[in-house]
């Protein structure tokens, strides 16, 4: 029987309430405990957890009692942006795994800070970008590997909502990490360089909101071989999400939304398209905690799917396009 990875939840907000809704389908992982700064709301998503699973979630009041809980192995940090690079590098200096949502942080330097923390105290650290774990994600690299669309020159990818301006939500709050980029362009970048590698050059272009942050951002990157890859972030413009892989001999399709996919088509030149169904257990959130798990069972410190050096290359581009933007992230 695998051995059990008992995980603290670093932050009670919207996106750890889905995460741990999905953890009936993590193997070998248990949710144990929540830490809030608020005792009410580490309480009831305790309470709301520990009904769900069957087992005791314990509630902790501030993050440091979460970290010196020493019946928790891991730590998933679901923040704001702007506090990923401090927290994660507290839970890495007292010993615990992480898995940080993305974007990883909100700067580079926080980026490196963090993977420099983790490399020096041999924790295992891992950006939560659950896109590289579907099954149809996965499936399409398989194929590329496998030398079915030939030589890949070319990625295209999207992710857009329409979001009306307000300065009092976090997506729109500069101190939050607020805009398109680290929201949705962590998604198409991440996807981009999981395929392309990292680029040459970024050219950046887009608007920024009245409170400093980016509303919209057309990213290309560059190649000194020539491969490209084209993306588009948006507030004001609901865009399918749909991601494109361009090879010599074909593409593959990852229909919308491409970031959570359950479906792939392949194209392959003088053939019919290729349809085919691969949907993650439950909402596809598992995949991410089982190769925490199993990469704590093998003894490893980083992810070969989502290795920090990944992260770094992923975190650069989007710093780049940021700069190019004016837009000023700073780390809490």
């Amino acid at each position: 029987m695998d051995a059990q990875t008992r995980w603290g939840f670093l932050g009670p907000g919207r996106i750890a309430e889905k995460v741990a809704a999905d953890f009936e389908h993590v193997r070998a992982g248990a949710l144990v405990a929540v830490g809030s700064r608020s005792a009410e709301r580490a309480e009831a998503f305790a309470a709301t957890h520990a009904q769900r699973s069957g087992h005791e979630v314990r509630a902790h009041t501030g993050y440091d009692a979460l970290l010196s809980d020493p019946e928790v192995d891991a730590v998933y940090i679901a923040t704001p942006h702007t506090d990923h690079a401090s927290q994660a590098i507290a839970a890495i200096e007292a010993g615990k795994a992480v898995l940080v949502e993305k974007s990883f942080t909100a700067t580079l330097d926080g980026a490196r800070r963090v993977v420099e923390s983790a490399r020096h105290h041999q924790v295992f650290a891992m950006e939560a970008m659950w896109t590289r774990f579907q099954p149809a994600v996965r499936a399409a690299k398989s194929l590329i590997a496998d030398g079915v669309i030939g030589e890949v020159r070319a990625v295209q990818a999207d992710l857009g909502v329409r979001r009306e301006f307000d300065p009092d939500d976090r997506m729109f709050a500069l101190e939050l990490g607020g805009g398109t980029l680290l929201d949705l362009g962590v998604y198409v970048v991440s996807f981009a360089q999981h395929i392309m590698g990292t680029p040459d050059r970024v050219v950046a272009t887009g608007s920024v909101l009245q409170t400093g942050v980016d509303g919209e951002a057309g990213i290309l990157l560059g190649y000194d071989d020539g491969r490209s890859a084209t993306l588009q972030t948006s507030f004001h413009l609901p865009l399918p999400g749909q991601a494109r892989i361009y090879g010599t001999h074909g593409w593959i399709d990852i229909p919308p939304r491409f970031h959570h996919p359950v479906s792939l088509v392949l194209h392959r030149q003088g053939e019919d398209p290729l349809h085919e169904q691969l949907p993650p257990s439950g909402a596809g959130y598992a995949e991410e905690f089982i190769e925490v798990g199993r990469c704590l069972a093998e003894g490893r410190t980083e992810s070969e799917v989502m290795p920090l050096a990944d992260t770094l290359a992923v975190q650069a581009v989007l710093q780049e396009a940021a700069d190019q933007l004016g837009v000023q992230f700073t780390e809490r």
